[in-house]
């Protein structure tokens, strides 16, 4: 399949009709009217983001989707590089699936239906309508609409044709969005230019709020599980696996409070931002012709959202960029760094701060408080539980000696101890790191994550045997309440009574003993999308997914590990 657009149309039409692109029978491409929904035979249809690319690609020919400086923003550009994109070829998504089968194979069915449903949007309701459900194998199908829509992921014909009509609903999570037959491409913009897009594709640009809406995100971004024994016996305990929406919605950021305040803001203003590079609003066409010439009929608008599904994940894009023939990759590697970049620029610029206060001394020790604050618009780190955030200090006194120094790594991103080995929580089987009030020892390194629990209050790297969280000291989003109806659903767990973990951030203290001052403090907080631990736990599993998964792993110069942010302070 070609991995660029074609610029002429009759070569397009010709690929469209020797591929298949258009993965349901179309509805009469010049039909205006709405489809009879009880009509059996309408069902919803699908293209791969290869159609849309025809006309919302960048184009030499054309000024449409540039931003003021002229740089290329189109959203299949921009999309192809993300984890939206590669959802279904994401190597350690694969061998998580694989992970939970091989723990509960007698719920293989069930395991795989609900982690396709949103990693192949698509090919899971083209399943659904068939009356059967989406499976690894048929992914694995490479010619058939399940394999080729499944490997476009999130695609552009699922996301814009989710209807709102249960959006925000409890019936919308777990993936629960409703498509309908309609083939109505959904988009922000009144009085769109229908014909060109209805005559290429039989689909209908139809101009709808919703898709402004953190309600959209949430239906995927908030998914719940029910423990399974190892023989497959099911628990009535409902697990919150991950909840960036519920979140969101506990916080200063809502915009769906009754009176949002100044701060509010959707998902989709943070991870589709409407400004460009350097901070000015986009005024866009929103389309080309399939023969990359602008649309005379076609004026520029505002808003437009650069697609980058910008995020904190550099790990995942890394493996697919330098292992592109295995994983079946189509994106160009410029599209990863792409990916890489905007991650790196979100976590540096817009995630989380540290501020010093006042020392003081006591008993021969100096003591600095540090707080972190977190500025995203939902937990930190958030979603699935296998990332973190830790807090690297070191201190030095007048002449250069270290005098404290925790948070120190190796090549594999492991936290060390003071004789330069893996901490034991580090390592598969080991403790688990408890949550830390106060910084003054090489062991004692700070670490906000997620740490699921077994029915028996054992850790668990397993999602389906999690019946809670033994440790939850995510840093909260700003203005999260105790008496908030998400609050039960998002509260922190483990936190050994830290009065001053609060809705923002949190504050540790930083100990050391007196030595020659002045001394130099410096502080740096670090995301890892993957911890080492979680996956040491999961190379304890045997599938082919996994092996593969730690092969690439094992190819990597250094764990990928960024900078979140970073502070210093000099004490007399």
């Amino acid at each position: 399949m070609p991995k660029r657009p074609l610029p002429h149309i009759l070569s397009l039409l010709v690929l469209l009709s020797l591929l298949g692109l258009l993965l349901t029978a179309p509805s009469d491409a010049g039909a205006q009217e709405e489809p009879d929904a009880e009509d059996p035979a309408l069902k919803p249809g699908f293209a791969l983001a290869l159609v849309c690319s025809s006309c919302h690609a960048t184009s030499p020919q054309a000024t449409a989707m540039r931003d003021s400086a002229g740089r290329p923003i189109a959203p299949y550009e921009l999309w192809q590089g993300t984890m939206k994109a590669n959802s279904a070829r994401d190597p350690f998504w694969k061998a998580m699936v694989a992970a939970e089968v091989a723990s509960t194979p007698s719920r293989k069915a069930e395991i795989e239906a609900k982690c396709l449903r949103c990693h192949t949007p698509m090919a899971s309701v083209i399943a659904e309508n068939r009356g059967i459900s989406m499976s690894r194998e048929l992914l694995a199908e490479p010619e058939s609409n399940f394999g080729l829509a499944g490997r476009d992921g999130v695609s552009c014909t699922s996301c814009h044709q989710i209807l709102p009509d249960n959006l925000g609903t409890e019936a919308s999570f777990d993936g629960g969005f409703e498509i309908g037959p309609s083939r109505r491409i959904f988009g922000p913009h009144a009085d769109p230019f229908t014909m060109p897009m209805q005559r290429l594709s039989s689909f209908t640009p139809t101009q709808s709020e919703h898709v402004l809406d953190s309600a959209l995100c949430g239906s995927c971004h908030t998914l719940m599980t029910h423990p399974f024994s190892p023989d497959g016996e099911a628990s009535p305990a409902e697990f919150i696996e991950q909840a960036p929406y519920l979140e969101w919605r506990n916080s200063v950021f809502s915009d769906e409070a009754e009176n949002p305040g100044p701060e509010a803001r959707s998902c989709q203003d943070c991870h589709l931002p409407t400004v460009d590079e350097d901070g000015n609003p986009i005024r866009t066409r929103l389309a080309h012709n399939p023969a990359g010439f602008d649309f005379g009929a076609i004026e520029p608008r505002s808003r437009y959202g650069r697609h980058l599904f910008v995020g904190g994940n550099t790990f995942v894009p890394e493996l697919l960029k330098k292992h592109a023939e295995e994983l079946g990759v189509e994106a160009p590697a410029a599209a990863f760094d792409a990916t890489i970049t905007a991650a790196r620029g979100q976590l540096r610029n817009d995630t989380a701060s540290l501020a010093f206060g006042e020392s003081r001394r006591q008993d021969d020790h100096v003591i600095v408080p540090l707080t972190i604050e977190n500025r995203a618009g939902h937990k930190l780190p958030s979603a699935y539980p296998s990332r973190r955030v830790f807090l690297q200090v070191r201190v030095t006194d007048a002449e250069g000696e270290v005098l404290l120094a925790a948070g120190e790594r190796d090549p594999r991103g492991r936290l060390l101890g003071g004789d330069g080995n893996p901490l034991a929580a580090e390592l598969a089987g080991g403790p688990i790191h408890p949550h830390r009030q106060r910084v003054d020892s090489s062991e004692s390194v700070a670490i906000w994550e997620a740490v699921m629990s077994d029915e028996a209050g054992r850790p668990t790297f397993r999602l389906l045997r999690a019946h809670h969280y033994l440790k939850d000291d995510r840093l909260l989003p700003r203005g999260w309440r105790s008496d908030h109806a998400e609050a039960a659903r998002t509260a922190p767990a483990g936190l050994n009574g830290d009065t001053d973990f609060t809705g923002g951030g949190d504050r540790v203290e930083i100990v050391f003993a007196e030595g020659s001052g002045p001394y130099r403090v410096e502080a740096k907080l670090w995301y890892q999308t993957i911890s080492p631990r979680f996956a040491a736990e999961l190379f304890e599993i045997e599938a082919p997914e996994i092996r593969a998964f730690e092969r690439m792993v094992d190819g990597l110069e250094s764990w990928p590990t960024e900078r979140v942010a970073e502070a210093s302070t000099t004490i007399d």
